[in-house]
């Protein structure tokens, strides 16, 4: 069994900009009660702020789940950006891709930028997009398993993608060591806190939301998701607004609480060494 009493769910966003208003923190406690949004400084977050959060709540007993990719897929051809020199393990790939950004706020933008149409997609001009649909082991596992197709890091053009997100994230977790554990990258400590990656899809599946339907835009939707027999949650304390970021990051909170003490979610059948060490693993993908 974890240690954790405390849950959290960071929709994140790789923006530009200092401020982002598709950033939205959720947490709770053990016990059923609803998570409540965490108030941002100056009223809309930043992804420094998110960081210094986090790093501020290091040796809290909190699971903190951040929706975006952890790393690039590796194994599917051997390196992260073929014919670049580049890391070939997650943490030294995190400091390369923090050391070439010189966004603000731990962006990443020109990060893909620079390498567009060699390794990210950003439209017509950069040839077929199947030449850039690459996955990491995690994802085509799920997608096998009926999950569903997801997205990949190298496609950084449309609503749906999740490219400079997750660079961005990448530059967060570089900063985040040594503080703070990150799974499955590191074991899960005896103490203190430690960040997953999630899926909200996930959890909007696991509260009886079906394959094309995974967003709540009002209060009865998402009460409706936090009663699930998979989540038990109370219902949540009105929100001044309602949009996708809040909803997703309550609900994906209160999933994160309903899983963390299972055992099959912390050693997935398909996680090897090596995918441990180079890709990392969505948490609630088995």
């Amino acid at each position: 069994m974890t240690h954790f009493q405390q849950f959290a769910a960071i929709d994140w966003s790789g923006a530009r900009g200092k401020r982002h208003r598709g950033i939205a923190v959720a947490l709770c406690h053990a016990g059923d009660a609803a998570p409540q949004l965490v108030v941002p400084p100056g009223g809309i977050w930043s992804r420094s702020a998110v960081l210094a959060w986090v790093q501020d709540h290091a040796n809290a007993p909190l699971l903190v789940g951040f929706d975006f990719s952890f790393a690039p897929p590796l194994i599917e051809r051997g390196a992260y950006l073929p014919g670049e020199v580049t890391p070939d393990s997650a943490r030294p790939f995190w400091a390369h891709v923090d050391a070439q950004s010189d966004d603000d706020d731990l962006g990443a933008a020109s990060f893909l930028e620079k390498r567009r149409g060699t390794h990210f997609y950003f439209g017509a001009s950069d040839g077929r997009k199947a030449d850039f649909m690459h996955f990491r082991r995690c994802e085509a596992h799920f997608n096998a398993n009926g999950g569903g197709k997801p997205s990949t890091v190298y496609d950084a053009i449309g609503a749906a993608q999740v490219a400079k997100a997750s660079f961005a994230g990448m530059r967060l977790l570089h900063h985040l060591a040594p503080a703070v554990p990150v799974w499955p990258f590191d074991p899960v400590p005896s103490r203190g806190a430690l960040v997953v990656e999630i899926y909200t899809t996930i959890a909007a599946r696991a509260a009886g939301m079906r394959k094309g339907i995974s967003k709540m835009r009002g209060p009865a939707a998402l009460d409706a998701a936090l009663a699930h027999p998979a989540i038990t949650s109370q219902p949540h304390l009105p929100l001044d607004r309602y949009n996708d970021h809040a909803t997703d990051a309550i609900l994906s909170a209160a999933w994160l609480r309903s899983r963390a003490h299972d055992h099959d979610l912390w050693a997935p059948s398909a996680l090897t060494p090596q995918i441990a060490r180079t890709e990392g693993w969505t948490f609630g993908v088995v």
